[in-house]
């Protein structure tokens, strides 16, 4: 942790918190490299190279579902990868670029502010897909080309049907400060999730320090991931979830489970997940031509409608049925000030929850 530390401090010092459009602003602007189309000279270069690591801290049954959809578009190529939280694949890709470790060919992060240590360290490639560069907007891309956002989703409350009446559901962030939800509600741990670093950080700017140190008086059940808050609350081991993905809840809710979904009044936390290539990949064709085709219109239709989450490509459009972002009220990002809180909300957070 003592380079992230480092990075960080060296980073934003004299910094201000910026609005999530500026988030992939450069100190020293490079030039934005040249769009690329998948074409037969990028697949033939990949398919000699036979692979592509992707370091993930996507759901494993979505990106193994995304990785087997590559391999079936370019046989020949197959995808290795490697799941964990994005707090933790941070630090051991710091880890690995301190021992001169070359594993990863690209990674996808629910932590956006990952990208700007990784962007001032050096270590990220510049790749500009042609679909980022015809129909992303500035908000959801690099300007010098080194990520492209790759999902948008939500961190939200939600509670199990069986175990609470509609009537009596929490509709806010200040309901579950109740006293009737104590020992009742399960969360997840920003150590470890990139997703929960996030959202809390947006709670933090939101409601303050003083929300966070109420609800930890309210016995509440600790787990690592942003994907576990779901599945403890359909197991019925907890009656209400105080954070977590909602896509994962959209989907357990799909295939029967007695859960639903609720969005804050006082806002719903977003989170966008980049993808980026490192510069030292040791497969840099297929890491380019798999950034090419994630980012693809049918790609990313492909990815909505399996994980209930949202993309940046405008083309793409959500289930019937499902919830639109338009029709959400949400927090909004600012991963410059996440990269400016990370250890005081891990401090904190750490010492308030007692974990």
């Amino acid at each position: 942790m003592m380079h992230r530390n480092i990075n960080r401090r060296s980073i934003l010092k004299g910094s201000t918190a910026l609005a999530f459009g500026t988030v992939f602003a450069s100190p020293v602007r490079a030039q934005a490299p040249e769009p690329v189309a998948i074409n037969a000279g990028l697949i033939e270069a990949a398919k000699k190279e036979g692979k592509v690591v992707l370091y993930s801290s996507m759901d494993l049954p979505v990106g193994e579902k995304l990785g087997k959809a590559f391999e079936a578009a370019y046989p020949g190529i197959s995808v290795q990868i490697e799941r964990s939280g994005s707090e933790r694949l941070f630090s051991r890709v710091d880890q690995e670029f301190a021992s001169n470790i070359r594993a990863a060919d690209i990674i996808n992060t629910s932590d956006a502010s990952h990208i700007i240590t990784w962007k001032k360290n050096g270590w990220l490639m510049p790749f500009l897909p042609e679909d980022v560069a015809r129909h992303f907007s500035e908000t959801y891309r690099d300007p010098d080309g080194m990520s492209a956002t790759s999902r948008i989703y939500l961190s939200s409350i939600a509670y199990n049907t069986n175990l609470v009446k509609p009537e009596d559901a929490p509709r806010s962030y200040a309901d579950l400060l109740d006293p009737k939800w104590a020992g009742k509600m399960v969360k997840a741990h920003p150590s470890y999730s990139g997703t929960i670093m996030t959202a809390t950080f947006q709670l933090v700017r939101e409601l303050g320090w003083g929300y966070l140190e109420k609800l930890s008086k309210q016995r509440v059940m600790q787990v690592q991931s942003s994907t576990d808050p779901p599945k403890k609350l359909a197991l019925g081991e907890r009656a209400v979830m105080a954070d977590g993905n909602e896509y994962g809840v959209v989907l357990l809710k799909e295939a029967g489970q007695p859960v639903e979904p609720l969005y804050p009044t006082e806002g719903t936390p977003t989170i966008s997940g980049p993808t980026a290539i490192f510069k030292t990949a040791p497969h840099p064709n297929a890491a380019k031509l798999f950034q090419a085709w994630l980012h693809t219109r049918e790609t990313q239709q492909f990815f909505v409608d399996y994980t209930a989450q949202y993309s940046a490509h405008p083309q793409v459009q959500s289930k019937p049925g499902r919830r639109k972002l338009s029709d959400i009220k949400l927090m909004k990002e600012d991963a410059v000030g996440v990269e400016a809180m990370t250890e005081e909300i891990k401090t904190k957070y750490a010492r308030l929850f007692r974990v």
